[in-house]
């Protein structure tokens, strides 16, 4: 999600578009408390692969307890776990984000090219005083991240960013080193439109980066998870991973989870593995998670810049996230 197509070089190793497995709705709506996860076990020769066919004789379950979990039954800034903004790090100077011209609030990503400025009820832009505006809206135990074109009056205020939406992130709340990692979203669709689930490492670098969940917004259905890494003796930027066709998913509720084990990285849609990686050089630090709405790229396929078609609101539908991690000692083989 982060600028990684200006920064280094991107080794695309497999975008490849494929149907996700069958989808099993029931209990997915729950996070219990411990729970197993189907995964693979045999080596794999390649960096990383698509999981259409498995060696069932390679498969084992791994056990979890839930660490992290938000319902969504209040404001997400109400409890204290979430920020609305980035918060950047000393390990990565270029992790100040720059909210626009004149800001140095963390309030967008400039280098991808997008057009939306983030905001909540305390930011106040160029203003004297909070401007009151907040994109995070909270029914029936969903929370929306709602993005839309920004009032012409407040243009000037908001550093001529084309639309306000919201980001939400755990840096300095949370943060864990292996385990499971899982959102229930409907995926919104629309020019333009790219909604984001993901993690980065909480010493604040960059990468890596996990990216459970990006939505390409003109591409309805199409679902990309990406895992992103730095080769220390060249410096350049090496990415891998698929897109998924999951139909119904700006209409249904779906998880997109992520297992982190210790030698590898295992995507999920609706709990069942769709693609592994060996874990790259890198990931050793404790990461935190990212949930946002972004509108507008120069860079990330099926997400284009802002035009007419550009839809006037739109939102990002969370059911819940939810964490876990590994319980070894109940591993079942």
């Amino acid at each position: 999600m982060i600028g990684r197509w200006t920064r280094g070089v991107l080794v695309a190793i497999g975008l490849w578009a494929g149907p996700a497995p069958a989808i099993a709705q029931d209990d997915l709506d729950v996070a219990p408390g411990t729970m197993s996860l189907q995964v693979t076990t045999d080596p794999s020769p390649i960096a990383c692969r698509k999981l259409d066919t498995v060696n069932p004789r390679s498969l084992m379950f791994r056990s979890l307890r839930r660490t992290f979990n938000d319902d969504f039954d209040e404001h997400p800034l109400a409890t204290g776990r979430w920020v609305p903004h980035y918060a950047g790090g000393a390990a990565w100077p270029e992790a100040r984000y720059w909210g626009g011209d004149g800001s140095d609030l963390k309030r967008k990503t400039s280098a991808n090219g997008e057009q939306q400025i983030y905001v909540d009820p305390r930011y106040a832009g160029r203003a004297a005083t909070p401007l009151g505006l907040d994109p995070f809206k909270i029914s029936d135990g969903v929370l929306s991240i709602v993005a839309s074109r920004t009032p012409p009056e407040l243009m000037p205020v908001l550093f001529n960013n084309e639309y306000i939406s919201g980001i939400l992130t755990t840096q300095g709340t949370f943060a864990q080193k292996h385990g499971y990692f899982e959102i229930r979203a409907k995926v919104p669709v629309g020019h333009a439109v790219w909604p984001a689930f993901w993690m980065l490492a909480d010493d604040g670098g960059w990468p890596p980066e996990v990216d459970v969940l990006e939505g390409r917004g003109e591409r309805p259905g199409d679902i990309a998870m990406t895992t992103h890494w730095r080769i220390p003796s060249t410096q350049k930027i090496h990415s891998c991973g698929f897109d998924f066709a999951v139909g119904d998913a700006s209409t249904a509720f779906h998880n997109y989870g992520v297992l982190w084990d210790e030698d590898r990285l295992v995507y999920f849609i609706d709990r069942r593995p769709v693609s592994d990686i060996k874990v790259p050089i890198g990931f050793d630090d404790p990461m935190y998670m990212i949930v946002n709405l972004a509108i507008g790229s120069k860079f990330f396929p099926g997400v284009s810049q802002v035009n007419a078609d550009t839809p006037s609101s739109v939102a990002f539908e969370i059911d819940r996230i939810s964490v876990y991690q590994i319980d070894m000692e109940q591993a079942q083989r």
